[in-house]
């Protein structure tokens, strides 16, 4: 059984949110869920509450469903859209460079392990 869950559009760079992704890809949820807790990086906020809402798709999906059982089957992080301000930054030898804000899109897959066809 296998639950998804995506946030969009998140303020943030999707590089530094990538380095949180990549320490609980594979991990039991519980453990996930400490990593992310005490993890001192902004974008770890943003990836607890889609992991929270992939454990509750899970239980919503499957009453029979254990929070032991589960682990995290895939996360990713993507580019999302870039704002281009047209506030100016100052750059090196005189130039100037416009402001981007950029955002990210965030998905996680939780599984327990076993086939929806058994």
């Amino acid at each position: 059984m296998e639950a998804t869950a995506t946030a969009k559009y998140v303020k943030g760079s999707s590089q530094k949110a990538r380095l949180v992704i990549d320490l609980i890809r594979g991990k039991k949820v519980e453990q996930a869920l400490g990593i992310l807790q005490f993890s001192r990086k902004g974008a770890a906020r943003a990836i607890e509450k889609v992991l929270r809402s992939a454990i509750a798709n899970a239980e919503v999906k499957s009453a029979a469903v254990s929070l032991e059982d589960l682990f995290v089957k895939e996360a990713f992080v993507n580019l999302g859209a870039t704002k281009w301000k047209w506030r100016m930054r100052p750059a090196p030898m005189g130039r100037a460079f416009r402001e981007r804000r950029h955002q990210k899109h965030i998905t996680i897959r939780v599984s327990d392990g076993q086939d929806e066809k058994e």
